[in-house]
């Protein structure tokens, strides 16, 4: 598993629209204004239950540092780590090519969490169930043209 952390701005889509209505908090000071991202790359030879394990040990130890200081920062690394839990695993069953790749990313007002790249279209949460947490939980949800030929899907969770 490849695993990178950075605390700069990076133009890494999606920027979520949700917050056009509503006051963001500034990014943490430590940060200078830029957001906080987790990337990482899971080979093609893991099932999808070990990446959805591996996946989620990574950002269990990242994303409480990211939230250090935010409201509710233990509800939403909660509600994070659900949705990429789920993304991860629908992706891992329904992936392009051999590798998935995922992000997780604070900006001060959403975690956004990015995980490619699956083969299809995102399915309806009829056909996978665990899709309803993510939309329950996430204030955006969408997905986008990856540049592996698949598709990413990305969800934001208000912080």
């Amino acid at each position: 598993m490849t695993v990178t952390i950075s605390a700069v701005s990076q133009n890494w889509p999606p920027r979520t629209t949700a917050l056009k209505d509503k006051e963001a908090t500034p990014a943490p000071a430590f940060l200078g204004g830029a957001e906080s991202s987790l990337t990482f790359s899971v080979g093609p030879d893991v099932s999808p239950v070990a990446a959805m394990e591996r996946a989620s040990a990574m950002v269990a130890m990242a994303l409480p540092r990211f939230l250090s200081g935010a409201p509710n920062a233990d509800d939403v690394c909660a509600a994070a780590q659900a949705v990429l839990t789920e993304l991860v695993d629908v992706t891992a069953r329904h992936k392009a090519s051999g590798h998935l790749v995922g992000r997780v990313a604070y900006d001060g007002a959403h975690v956004t969490v990015s995980v490619g790249d699956m083969g299809r279209t995102l399915p309806a949460p009829e056909e996978e169930p665990g899709l309803y947490l993510v939309h329950r939980v996430a204030d955006e949800v969408g997905q986008y043209a990856g540049d592996m030929g698949g598709r990413v899907t990305w969800a934001a969770v208000a912080a």
